[in-house]
């Protein structure tokens, strides 16, 4: 008697468009933008060394409306070897893959069940005396599944594992759009012993009557899809036991990390800040890459000359990411302050500090010039571009006030005359 093995994954957007600031550094964006790609090859050899019965994907094995045949030649690669092994793979189409014509056009081998959108049950024989295994799924047809698609499914198979496949955004989820939404408690009255669902980029496992797993998705493509990506590895045994493994799969990990330069009274204590917090993130990221937002924040007598400076130690937050290997830093965002003590009271530059702080960003006259610019620059940009500002008066305020809060202290690092920092040798 044998137990049934396989691997649960969902949300891989194969050669899904680059939206990261990781554009600008071109050697960077090499690395990420065939991420999605490799961590596809990672989990098919994670098939292949594990000897698993079937790979499961819960959606969107594409993103949106994709053209490339060479997407669709590289994902028929790797199903053709998963099929050589005689390992199972099933399919369910997600929002993104309905937008996608490879989804349509690409031609599969027989061990590949792609499920459309009509409920089916496909029942997999197995070994004398094995129990066997009937897996459940349903493709949405459209972008769009305001309703639960749970109604829709078949009951469960008797005296047979059962497992269903869902694209849904279960209760919902920041920055996801409501997708067949469904209860959780409602999948685990339904009989199956396992839910491979998808959608949700962030993962997530609930244990009842049922394993109800939200896998994530297998690599992140910006620093909004941060942290750690892994597949499931999934063991059901005879007796209704299931085993779940997390595995990692992500090439390049995304994460945000916060250095404390409070109490800073020199340069070179910012930078030795900023390198043993890269070491510890180095250390705990097991990815191949690490892709760093660092936000520098506290009260420090340097904070104008950071922020004057702040090239300069970018740059040695760049050479710290080359000797801990393969860490890059996307981005350097500055929150540092000066003290009360030392911020320029009572010299012509603290005054004029506190004249734009106190008087011109709060006044009306600043708001509706600034207003009027912000109209001015929208009304050039592409449309696909506009929401990068907000999509409301209130938002589009709020991105101002906080570019202006940061130009005034940009201005005034300006004028402070601290001689630059000498390089780190």
């Amino acid at each position: 008697m044998a137990s049934f093995r396989f691997v649960h994954t969902a949300d891989l957007h194969l050669d899904s468009p680059l939206k990261s600031l990781a554009l600008r550094d071109p050697d960077l964006a090499a690395v990420v933008g065939t991420a999605t790609r490799q961590a596809l090859v990672r989990i098919v050899d994670l098939c292949l060394a594990e000897h698993v019965d079937a790979l499961l994907v819960a959606g969107d094995l594409y993103d949106g409306d994709q053209t490339s045949m060479k997407t669709a030649l590289f994902l028929a690669e790797q199903i053709a070897r998963l099929d050589a092994a005689g390992i199972r793979t099933f399919v369910i189409r997600g929002n993104h893959d309905n937008l996608s014509r490879i989804t349509r056009e690409l031609v599969l081998p027989e061990s590949v069940t792609v499920f459309d959108g009509r409920p089916r049950t496909v029942t997999l024989a197995r070994g004398e005396g094995d129990v066997p295994v009937a897996v459940h799924g349903l493709s949405f047809t459209d972008a769009q599944a305001p309703e639960s698609l749970l109604p829709r499914y078949k009951a469960p198979v008797p005296g047979a594992i059962n497992i269903g496949l869902m694209h849904t955004s279960l209760g919902g989820a920041p920055g996801h759009d409501p997708y067949a939404p469904c209860a959780v408690a409602d999948l685990d009255a339904h009989g199956y012993a396992y839910w491979a669902l998808g959608h949700i980029h962030r993962r997530a496992e609930h244990r009842g009557a049922a394993a109800i797993v939200m896998p994530g998705m297998p690599q992140g493509r910006d620093i909004n899809e941060a942290g750690p990506k892994t597949v499931s590895l999934v063991e059901i045994g005879e007796d209704g036991t299931i085993a779940i493994e997390e595995r990692g799969t992500a090439v390049a990990q995304f994460e945000r990390l916060t250095v404390d330069a409070g109490g800073a009274s020199d340069w070179q204590d910012v930078v030795r800040a900023a390198q043993e917090a890269l070491a510890a993130l180095r250390g705990r990221v097991r990815a191949d890459h690490a892709v760093v937002r660092v936000t520098l924040n506290g009260a420090t007598p340097l904070a104008w000359r950071i922020r004057r400076d702040a090239d300069l130690l970018k740059t040695e937050m760049q050479r710290q990411g080359a000797q801990l290997g393969r860490l890059w830093i996307e981005s350097l965002d500055l929150l540092c302050t000066p003290p009360q003590a030392v911020a320029g009271e009572g010299t012509p530059v603290g005054e004029l500090h506190a004249l734009l702080n106190d008087r011109i960003l709060p006044s009306e006259g600043f708001a509706e010039e600034a207003r009027v610019t912000m109209a001015q620059l929208m009304a050039q940009l592409p449309p696909e571009c506009r929401s990068a500002f907000g999509d409301t008066a209130e938002e589009q305020a709020k991105v101002v006030a906080r570019l202006a809060a940061e130009g005034v202290e940009d201005v005034v690092a300006a004028l402070q005359g601290h001689p630059a920092p000498e390089a780190t040798p």
